[in-house]
């Protein structure tokens, strides 16, 4: 694996800092992976990595995985200059450079498996989680409601635990959400506080679940549903973290499906 060393102040460098904003994604149409861990679950999942930069120490941290798959310019470059690119306040010394890429809703949905929709989850740990649930428990896919977080933050793509190089995820709005729901034949579930207790609530195998924003839920963002789900509580407490809730609906849903 042959090094090409870069200087500080390489526009490359810079490039790829422009990563660590939504803007910078969007315009290269990239995001970073950072970490040995991350970069080993996207060369495992098939992910063509566009280059990868390594500190010295970083080099010495990279797997048999990452050593033998990679197959893209790898650049040696400065602690500083690493410590400019990472989102990380330790930076781990490996940073790979991955396209961006989502899938049309309606390509999702038109598989027939259940999918999550996160209504404007705006915190990218609790999103990234949901990603890595949904997909450990079989969704076909998962939604990220314009206005929330999007997938390839680096908080959320380091939360899903490489979630994020094999589930599929799409971007859409409320209205286009609601519009593609009714002609995939889908039904809106949404988790509120007034819905159907979960151990009662007869899920179909063809339905988009929403897991609401923090502070405002699912009315805040979602302007029609087609039913309600809530999970029931015994003790005091105003809420679960989305992430949690999320995860028990989306175990309720599974479950119900696997044994209707």
């Amino acid at each position: 694996m042959p090094l090409t060393s870069l200087g500080l102040h390489s526009s490359k460098l810079e490039a790829v800092r422009a990563l660590k904003t939504k803007a910078g994604r969007r315009e290269q149409r990239l995001f970073a992976v950072e970490g040995p861990t991350m970069v080993e679950e996207a060369l495992r999942s098939g992910v063509t990595l566009g280059a990868l930069y390594v500190t010295e120490a970083g080099y010495e941290n990279l797997g048999p995985l990452a050593v033998a798959q990679i197959n893209a310019p790898v650049y040696l470059v400065p602690e500083k200059a690493m410590a400019r690119l990472s989102d990380l306040e330790t930076p781990a010394g490996i940073l790979a450079v991955a396209p961006l890429e989502t899938a049309p809703l309606d390509t999702i949905l038109a598989r027939g498996e259940p999918v999550l929709l996160l209504a404007a989850t705006n915190d990218p740990g609790n999103a990234g989680t949901l990603l890595r649930t949904a997909e450990i428990f079989g969704l076909g896919g998962v939604i990220f409601g314009e206005g929330g977080v999007e997938p390839h933050n680096p908080k959320v793509v380091r939360a899903s635990m490489g979630a994020i190089f094999r589930l599929p995820v799409a971007e859409d709005g409320p209205a286009g959400v609601v519009e593609a729901a009714r002609k995939a034949r889908y039904s809106l579930v949404a988790t509120t506080r007034d819905g159907v207790p979960l151990d009662r609530f007869a899920f179909e195998r063809r339905s988009i679940v929403a897991v609401g924003n923090e502070r405002r839920g699912v009315a805040g963002w979602l302007p029609a549903w087609d039913a309600g789900v809530s999970i029931p509580q015994r003790g005091e407490g105003q809420s679960l973290n989305a992430s949690v809730a999320g995860g028990v609906v989306m175990y309720a849903l599974m479950h119900h499906l696997d044994n209707p």
